[in-house]
C-alpha cells in the first residue's frame, strides 16, 4: 500500500534552515506529482508546495516563494522540502502528500512537526 515517511523537521531558530524529506513506496513515485502540505495548531491544513512527476514544474503559496524549494529524486522515491529564512510563522505539522485519482483526497504521511522560536 502507499506509504509516505517524512523526516528532518526540528527545532530551529528564525532565520535558520531545514531540509524535509519524505521516502514514498507503494506506488510508481515517477509518474505522479508530489505536494507538500503543513498544518498549524489552530488552522487548516494547507499546501505548500507542489512538483510535477519529472520535477520540471514547481508551484508555491505565496507564504513561502522565495523561500521554500521543493525537489524530488525519482531515482529514491524521495521529495524534499528546502526551507530558508524561517519564521515563527512557519511552525507546524509538515505532510507530504501523494494525489489519490487527483488532489480532492491524497495519501498523507504522518507528518513531521517544525518549530521556529528562539
Amino acid at each position: 500500500q502507499v506509504q509516505l515517511v517524512e523526516s528532518g523537521g526540528g527545532l530551529v531558530q528564525p532565520g535558520g534552515s531545514l531540509r524535509l524529506s519524505c521516502a514514498a513506496s507503494g506506488f510508481t513515485f515517477s509518474v505522479y506529482a508530489m505536494r507538500w502540505y503543513r498544518q498549524a495548531p489552530g488552522k487548516e491544513r494547507e499546501v505548500v508546495a507542489t512538483i510535477t512527476s519529472t520535477g520540471g514544474f514547481t508551484t508555491y503559496a505565496d507564504s513561502v516563494k522565495g523561500r521554500f524549494t521543493i525537489s524530488r529524486d525519482n531515482a529514491k522515491n524521495t521529495v524534499y522540502l528546502q526551507m530558508n529564512s524561517l519564521s515563527p510563522a512557519d511552525t507546524a505539522v509538515y505532510y507530504c502528500g501523494a494525489p489519490q485519482g487527483g488532489w480532492s483526497r491524497p495519501y498523507w504521511g504522518q507528518g513531521t512537526q517544525v518549530t521556529v522560536s528562539s
